[in-house]
Order: structure tokens, then sequence, then C-alpha cells
């Protein structure tokens, strides 16, 4: 970053509020507030100052709060200023700010450099935005733990592990002459494996992150009027989807993110699949199968007053064998005798009453790997189950090199670089920038 640059945001969501956030950062802040304030602010207090233009008319009344560096949220001199929530107001806070030479900040540098700065690590950094984004109470209450440092603690730990393995090993190599063995010494291949085993369970609890923040997309599909809109609403606990007696009702896809125990769940109704020289319907029925392509878990419906017909089993026979797949009977609540209690691989529900829908959210859980983990449980994003994947991968390897050290070596370093890909030790700038893009203006 230039050691004079400057950047200026508005840190509140567009639109009208009650009380809107323009963020400065940057060796300019301090005089940034003589000419916003006219005089200089005690470090870390809210103080109410009007907020003037540069003829000295007052723009905004509001608090201002100033942030020496390096006891700020990005590591520099920070300066905040509280005013009302009208976007036409906030224009003319940051233009303000613009005249005063600051720039437009990009989407996420604030944070950006708060990491550049050491202020956060990469997974701590990444965590902000899944603290916002966050879809349920318990992706936040995740999220938040990421945040504090507890998944980077954990991976820091495992850093700490494999670089005691390394010292032992470049020891052994740099004094081959010495009586002493040291990896025998230290019993190195038994504190690897103990590794290997404390990784597992890192890993193990990324995968659970990773859930809580991607969430789950369950795909809806059957033939027509089998109940797909009837279980969509159901879920949803509202009339999303119209439903009536006549097939080809829904066209199109409809989505609705609910909640299953904390994790986010995509729930998307398609149109019934079935032969039809509609060109709507068959329209519908390919974005049905486009769908498909896209899904974490497919939940296929069947009539349980018809019970399983050659049509069911044609969709199913198309349903890449790769994806998890639920059958599920529906409209129990029509037949004349109770349905079994347990089908090897089949539900029995009826979304009109609502019975058996909570063992059906149970099984959707389970389909999808999710393993409560209790009170603990952080965010996790896909990358970090890669880094840590290969890091897995290193050390499985290296346990079958003892009689290699430098090949048992070379896996040891591969193994730490990929786990500090995850706290941002060993990051690409390109992937720094994609990652600080996703984020919204002025965080």
């Amino acid at each position: 970053m230039p050691e004079q640059d400057t950047i200026a945001a508005v840190a509140t969501a567009a639109g009208r509020s009650g009380v809107g956030v323009v963020r400065v950062s940057g060796p300019r802040a301090r005089s940034i507030i003589q000419s916003i304030i006219g005089r200089e602010l005690t470090p870390r207090h809210a103080t109410l100052a009007q907020f003037r233009d540069a003829r000295g008319e007052s723009v905004d009344q509001g608090l201002a709060i100033f942030f020496p560096a390096p006891r700020s949220y990005t590591g520099e001199d920070m300066l905040e200023l509280q005013g009302h929530g009208g976007p036409v107001v906030l224009r003319l806070l940051l233009a303000r700010c613009l005249e005063l030479g600051s720039r437009a900040a990009r989407p996420g540098e604030f944070t950006e450099r708060a990491f550049l700065n050491d202020k956060l690590d990469l997974a701590q950094a990444e965590s902000v935005a899944d603290l916002i984004d966050a879809a349920t109470a318990e992706a936040a209450r995740g999220a938040m733990r990421s945040l504090q440092g507890q998944f980077s603690q954990r991976v820091e730990a495992l850093i700490r592990g494999v670089i005691e393995l390394r010292t032992l090993v470049e020891a052994t190599l740099d004094f081959p002459d010495e009586e002493i063995d040291f990896l025998k010494q230290a019993d190195a291949f038994a504190k690897l494996v103990a590794l290997k085993g404390q990784l597992q369970d890192v890993l193990s609890a990324s995968r659970q992150g990773s859930l809580l923040r991607e969430g789950i997309h369950i795909v809806l599909v059957g033939q027509p009027n089998v109940g797909k809109s009837s279980l969509l609403n159901r879920l949803a606990g509202e009339e999303l989807a119209i439903v009536t007696e006549f097939p080809g009702t829904t066209r199109d896809a409809i989505r609705q993110t609910i909640s299953l125990e904390g994790v986010p769940a995509h729930i998307i109704d398609t149109a019934g699949l079935r032969a039809s020289d509609d060109p709507v319907e068959k329209l519908g029925m390919q974005r049905t199968w486009a769908t498909i392509a896209k899904a974490d878990l497919v939940v296929l419906l069947l009539d349980a007053t018809r019970g399983e017909t050659p049509d069911d089993v044609s969709i199913m026979s198309q349903v890449p064998a790769s994806l998890p797949c639920l059958r599920v009977m529906n409209k129990t609540d029509l037949l004349a005798i109770e349905p079994p209690r347990t089908v090897p691989g089949t539900l029995f529900l009826s979304a009109k009453t609502g019975q058996g829908v909570d063992a059906l959210k149970r099984a959707l859980l389970e389909a999808a790997g999710w393993r409560p983990s209790g009170e603990g449980l952080f965010m996790a994003r896909e990358r970090h189950v890669q880094a840590l994947q290969q890091a897995a991968s290193c050390l499985q390897r290296a346990g079958g090199l003892e009689g290699s050290l430098e090949l048992f070596a070379e896996e040891l370093r591969l193994a730490q670089d990929a786990l500090g890909a995850v706290t941002g030790e060993f990051t690409p700038d390109d992937l720094l920038g994609e990652i600080f893009g996703r984020f919204c203006i002025g965080k």
C-alpha cells in the first residue's frame, strides 16, 4: 500500500436508516478530522460534533470517533462519522472526505488492511464476511468463533507440531555422523501419528463449518402433483408455492432458505417431470434437471396412494449416482391403512398434516453429512477444507518415508505450507484479491 493512501467509504447498507456511518482509514485521517470537525478528538471517545463542508456549513450532526494507529480495526489512523442515515447526507459526507485527499475504498479494503497490518489472520478476516452473510443464528455464532480466533488457534497448533517434526528431521540430516538418533529419541513417528489424528479432528470440524456457511442445496423432484410444492410450503412454514389439483402448476423453480438445526438449507421446488408437449412445461423440466446438476441432495417425492411407478423409477435412474437421494412417500394421510414405520431407503410423510416432516428434516441433515459437535463449532470455507485435505495427504505420505529422510522432510514442508494457506501465511496475491473482492464496500 502507498504510504500516503487514505481510503473512505459509507460503511452502512444502502437506503434510509436511523444511523449511517462513513469510515476513513489512513494517514490523512487526522487532517480530515480538522477540516470536517474543526478540532482534535479524544482517541476512542464518541464526540458530538457538527460535520461541515468546504464552506463551513453544517452538513450533519452526529458522533465522531477517532482511533489512532495501531489500536484500530485496520491498524492505521481511523475515523468514523456516525450521522443520520439518509443517502443524500452520507453521499455529502463521503464526497467531503474524498475532497480532502482520500479515495473511495474497494470492497473489503478495510478488512484487507487489517489483515496486511497483522490485526487479523486470513481465516479471521474471512469470518468477518461470513458473520455479515450468516443465514442462521448458529452460522452467526460459528462465524464469531472464527473471528475470535478459535479456528486459527487449532490450525496454528498443527503448524507448531509440523515445525517440531521438521526440526527433528533437519537435525538428523545436518548431523548424520552423530551417535544420537534425534528422531528415535524424540519418538518422532509416534508424534506424526498423533499429529495426523489432530488434523483429522480439525478437518472434520471444518467440513461441518463449511456446511454451516454454505448451507445445503436440496432439490425436490418428482412427477406432477406428488406434493412438492406442499412440502416446500410445509418446510418453509408459509405459502410460497401455489398448490392446485392440476398437474404442471409449477413451471419454474421456487427457492426458499430455512434453518435445519441451525444449518441453512436452500430448498428448491421444481417443475414436475413427465412426458409433455407443452413448450413452457418442457422448458420448466429442462430447468429442473439443470438445478439437480447443481444440488447437494435430491428429495424424490412419490405418491403413497399409488406407490412407486415406472415413471418414478425412470426419474430415479436419471439422477446422478454420486448425488445423495432420499425417496419420500407423500400423502400418507390419504392411505386407508397406516404406512409401515420403517422401510429401508424410504420415508413416509404427509406434507398436508406435517406427520413425518420432522423425520425428514433429520434425514436431510444426516444425508448431507451434518454431525453436530456442540458449542465449539466454528465457521470454515471450502478452501480451508481443501488446504487441510492437502496437508493430511502430505502427512500420510510422510508416514511411509521413514527410510528416506529427505523426502520425509519435503512432505512436512508441503504440509506446513498447506496449513499456512488457511491463516494467510502463504497466500498468493490473486487469491487475496478474490477473497476481499467479495466483501461489501465499507468493510
